[in-house]
């Protein structure tokens, strides 16, 4: 099964405040194996990144300016994610903002499914701080490369910690059932063996050396 793994970052907390994406990354991976398909773009919001913000991810206004509004990346966004399972850390702040988007160009809402790994975390690890940050802590996850918060690295990270989640430590390499199978068949091994009876002479021969055996090393 394929999935997708999605993260945003914004100039702030909320649409509603005339907040907008700065950035936008999604990954694709097969059984939670990546793909090497990967949708990135830093995206101009058309208004001033608080200093806020940019403390957080480091996208400045100035930056900014020139790169494409999400107009011009929005067709190549959805054709990405298709009908593909969204896994996304806190979605309730992601998916609205994309959504927002979305309307102000007059286009439809994402209707995926949606997998909230921060809900799944809050599952298990209820009354624990269950940030991407404290997760990655958690799971002695490599967190050396986050200095900023960045949707590309944090989509990868988000796979690791999701991959733990789910206890699954290593994601299996077989994905194919019918490949699956088709390797046991084949590396099965024929356990079965030519019962060969031995004679009444052979018996008492052995008897014979197990008495002689037991009396060297206990007499």
């Amino acid at each position: 099964m394929s999935e997708i793994f999605l993260d945003i970052e914004t100039t702030g907390l909320s649409f509603r405040d005339g907040h907008k994406i700065v950035e936008i990354a999604c990954i694709e991976t097969n059984e939670l194996i990546p793909t090497n398909k990967v949708f990135h773009k830093v995206i101009n919001p058309e208004r001033n990144v608080p200093d806020e913000a940019y403390k957080i991810h480091g996208f400045s206004s100035e930056f900014l300016k020139d790169k494409p509004k999400f107009l011009a990346i929005a067709d190549e966004l959805i054709d990405f994610i298709k009908d593909y399972d969204l896994i996304i850390h806190n979605a309730p702040f992601d998916l609205p903002f994309i959504n927002h988007e979305l309307k102000l160009i007059k286009k439809n809402s994402i209707k995926n499914k949606i997998i909230d790994s921060l809900e799944l975390a809050r599952g298990k690890y209820l009354g624990m701080s269950n940030s991407l940050d404290a997760l990655c802590r958690r799971f002695n996850i490599d967190l050396s490369k986050r200095t900023k918060h960045n949707a590309l690295l944090d989509c990868d990270l988000l796979r690791e910690v999701y991959i733990n989640l789910l206890d699954a430590r290593e994601p299996k390499l077989i994905f194919n059932p019918s490949l699956e199978k088709k390797v046991l068949k084949q590396s099965k091994i024929d356990y079965s063996k030519k019962v060969i009876k031995i004679t009444n002479s052979e018996l008492e021969s052995h008897k014979s050396f197990l008495k002689s055996e037991f009396k060297k090393n206990y007499f």
